[in-house]
């Protein structure tokens, strides 16, 4: 059967900024190839989380007009990101007797396994975002068990064990008595993940699905190797810095500090005594750590050029990031991951751009760091090669691999899988 051409969307919905990134898919089933990039200043957000409806709708409208005309494309529905503290992973485990009289497992039995691992442990004002897999015992041993079904990307159902069986890769259709599960399960509260889906509802968007930031910009700056090794993404945000943490191939922890870039551009105008809108140009042109050259430096606003000690400006900015690592530190210690990440730290979000972030980084939690940004997408990829397209790009990207009749396609799969990512690999290896 003949593949057909199509597009894949992603909106991220940040505090100060809306990004959208389109990207086609060609019927030859190469992986997406960027074709439409917008963006628009956001209002109306506090922390990631709406403050009104009217001020994000219209960013939304705006970034979304300036991708489709970029690329020719009206777009339809999309994936959009969520942020804010609200975002929480917690560790759940179930298990359930196949329903089935022959005792052959079945996809409702899957479904039936989720509702039993979750029941009573999300509260009823929470939404279920991601359904991950954490660990899992078979008979007091550890296993490397994962499912693999259409079912498996559609609902993200984790690893399971039938039986007490060993090196199962698909549990539909096996037989069996007790089906079990141990898994991550992240949420949200209901009512701020019902206002992004009428923001987009309000720009005439159907949304397909809302996933965290932190881990759609893991699904654009990740490597397999990363994920299976032990790694910390760090998505800083103007307002919130979102922490995932991988072991595996698989998410093992997830949270969202309320603090971010907009919190250094508010100390360097107390500090500086000067306008907001000046101390972000400040932060953009002058925030550094580990620089060695003082005195004066200028920085041009609206015509007007204004001067300040780089050294007032470095000692402001170090004290709120020593601040922000110290609860990212605080994180990874929930985790259980402080200083245990073989591949370290990977800063991704438009507050990783500060010059010198990433050796402050190593310093701090004692990894190894890099810069994460998505890449080698083709098109106009030239347009979100920085760290605060992350989010948008990997958003697309979960939107391209949802699309079964696409991913289904072993060579689709491949050449997909090549652009995608550790989680997306995943994802796209089911259906070889």
């Amino acid at each position: 059967m003949q593949e057909q051409s199509r597009y894949a969307v992603g909106i991220d919905v940040g505090t100060k900024n809306v990004r959208c990134v389109i990207g086609y898919i060609d019927a030859d089933g190469d992986a997406p190839k960027i074709v439409g990039v917008g963006t628009a200043p956001n209002s109306g957000m506090r922390k990631g989380t709406v403050t009104n409806l009217a001020g994000p709708a219209e960013a939304i409208d705006t970034a979304l007009g300036a991708a489709e005309r970029m690329s020719g494309h009206q777009v339809k529905t999309a994936v959009l990101s969520v942020n804010g503290s609200h975002l929480t992973s917690i560790k759940a485990d179930g298990m359930i007797t196949v329903g089935t009289t022959d005792n052959e497992v079945t996809p409702e039995d899957i479904v039936r396994l989720e509702d039993m691992a979750t029941t009573g442990k999300i509260a009823q004002n929470r939404e279920i975002l991601e359904i991950v897999a954490h660990s899992y015992r078979l008979d007091g041993q550890d296993n490397d068990v994962k499912t693999n079904t259409v079912l498996d990307m559609l609902r993200k159902v984790p690893m399971v064990t039938v039986d007490g069986q060993d090196n199962i890769k698909d549990p539909i259709g096996m037989t069996g008595t007790r089906l079990e599960i141990k898994a991550n399960v992240v949420s949200g509260l209901l009512p701020h993940i019902t206002n992004l889906q009428k923001l987009a509802e309000m720009a005439k968007v159907e949304v397909s699905s809302v996933v965290p930031a932190v881990l759609a910009s893991a699904q654009a700056v990740l490597t397999e190797n990363q994920r299976e090794n032990g790694v910390a993404v760090l998505d800083i945000g103007a307002a919130t810095t979102g922490v995932a943490v991988f072991e595996e191939g698989d998410l093992q922890y997830l949270s969202v500090i309320p603090l971010g870039g907009q919190n250094v551009t508010n100390d360097l105008a107390i500090g500086l005594r000067t306008d907001p809108e000046i101390a972000e140009s400040v932060k953009l042109a002058h925030a550094r750590f580990g620089g060695k050259k003082l005195g004066k430096v200028e920085t041009k606003h609206e015509k007007k050029t204004y001067s300040f000690e780089q050294s007032e400006i470095d000692e402001i900015v170090g004290a709120r990031y020593e601040e922000i690592f110290e609860a990212v530190a605080k994180e990874l210690k929930k985790a259980g991951r402080a200083g245990k990440l073989p591949s370290g730290a990977v800063l991704t979000g438009g507050g990783a751009n500060t010059k010198g972030l990433v050796d402050f980084t190593k310093e701090q939690l004692g990894v190894a760091a890099r810069l994460g940004k998505p890449s080698e997408y083709g098109g106009a990829s030239n347009e979100i090669k920085g760290p605060e397209f992350s989010a948008a790009a990997g958003l697309m990207l979960i939107d391209a691999a949802s699309d079964v009749s696409y991913a289904k396609s072993p060579q689709n799969a491949k050449k997909a899988a090549e652009k995608a990512g550790g989680f997306l690999r995943g994802i796209f290896a089911k259906f070889k």
